[in-house]
C-alpha cells in the first residue's frame, strides 16, 4: 500500500466569473482517514471539492488525487462523489436509480442492496425518487457515491436534512470506512460534525485558515470548543489584515 497522500494540493487558484475565487491553497490528505472540510457557507468548499473530482477548471497549482492528476479517467471509479444539490432521477424509484448508477460505474448488482442497507434507504426502494424528502434524496446520493467500493469519497455536506439518530449512524459508517482504508472528505459547516474527523481543513474566503486536528486546534487557540476555536482563528486572520491594511471586509466567495 503506498504511503503517499490520498490528496496533495499545491499553489492551487481557481477563477470563476472573473475573479480569483480559491488562493493558493495547498494541503494533504492522509489515506484512510476522515478529513473535514469546514468553513461558513460560500467560502469555497464546494469548488475545491470539485476540483478534487475533475470537474472545475483551475488556473494554477497542482493537484493530485490517488497518484494521479485530479480529472484522470482512470480516476472515475476510484472516486465516490456526493454533491451538495443531489444529482438523482426523480422518475426513477430508488432501487432504478442505484442500478442504473450501478451499471455507469460497472458496480456489481449486488452492490445496490448493501448501499441501500449502509444509508438506512431499504425501506424505501420502491419509492419514486421524485416523492422522497429533502433528507433521503440526500441518501440517494450517498448510496449512488458508495457504489463499486471507491477508495475516496468526496462528500459535500452529506447528513444535512437529516435527524440526529441517523446523522449519528452515517458518522458511525463513515468511522467504518475509514477503518477498511477509506479515504473521506467531508464538507459542512457545523461544528459539531467537524469533532468527529481526525483531521479539519478550515476555510474562510477562498484561503486555508488552518489544517490539523480537532484537538490541536482547540490547543492552539485555548478554545473550549471548534466553534470558539474558529471564531478565534477568523478573528486573528481579520487582525492581521487590518494591520497589513488588506481587510476590505468583502463578503465571502461564491460557492
Amino acid at each position: 500500500m503506498t504511503n503517499s497522500p490520498a490528496v496533495d494540493v499545491a499553489g492551487l487558484r481557481v477563477r470563476r466569473g472573473g475573479r480569483e475565487v480559491l488562493h493558493g491553497l495547498s494541503f494533504a490528505v492522509p489515506r484512510g482517514s476522515i478529513t473535514g472540510l469546514v468553513g461558513p457557507s460560500g467560502c469555497g468548499k464546494t469548488t475545491l471539492l470539485r476540483v478534487l473530482v475533475g470537474v472545475q477548471a483551475v488556473a494554477g497549482g497542482a493537484v493530485t488525487v490517488l497518484d494521479r492528476p485530479a480529472g484522470s479517467a482512470a480516476l472515475r471509479r476510484r472516486i465516490g462523489y456526493s454533491p451538495q444539490s443531489p444529482a438523482v432521477y426523480p422518475d426513477m424509484t430508488v432501487a432504478e436509480c442505484l442500478r442504473y448508477f450501478a451499471a455507469a460505474r460497472r458496480a456489481p448488482r449486488a452492490d445496490v442492496r448493501r448501499v441501500l442497507d449502509e444509508v438506512r434507504l431499504t425501506p424505501e426502494a420502491g419509492a419514486l425518487v421524485g416523492r422522497l424528502s429533502g433528507g433521503q434524496l440526500s441518501r440517494v446520493s450517498l448510496a449512488a457515491a458508495l457504489l463499486g467500493a471507491p477508495e475516496l469519497l468526496v462528500l459535500d455536506e452529506p447528513t444535512v436534512g437529516l435527524d440526529p439518530v441517523l446523522r449519528d449512524e452515517l458518522w458511525t459508517l463513515f468511522h467504518r470506512l475509514a477503518g477498511r482504508g477509506v479515504t473521506l472528505l467531508v464538507s459542512s459547516h457545523v461544528m459539531d460534525e467537524a469533532a468527529r474527523c481526525q483531521r479539519l481543513l478550515l476555510m474562510r474566503g477562498g484561503r486555508l485558515l488552518a489544517d490539523d486536528t480537532p484537538a490541536a486546534l482547540r490547543a492552539a487557540t485555548a478554545a473550549d470548543d471548534l466553534d470558539q476555536a474558529f471564531l478565534r482563528l477568523v478573528r486573528a486572520e481579520e487582525a492581521r489584515e487590518t494591520a497589513a491594511g488588506t481587510n476590505p471586509r468583502t463578503t465571502e466567495v461564491a460557492s
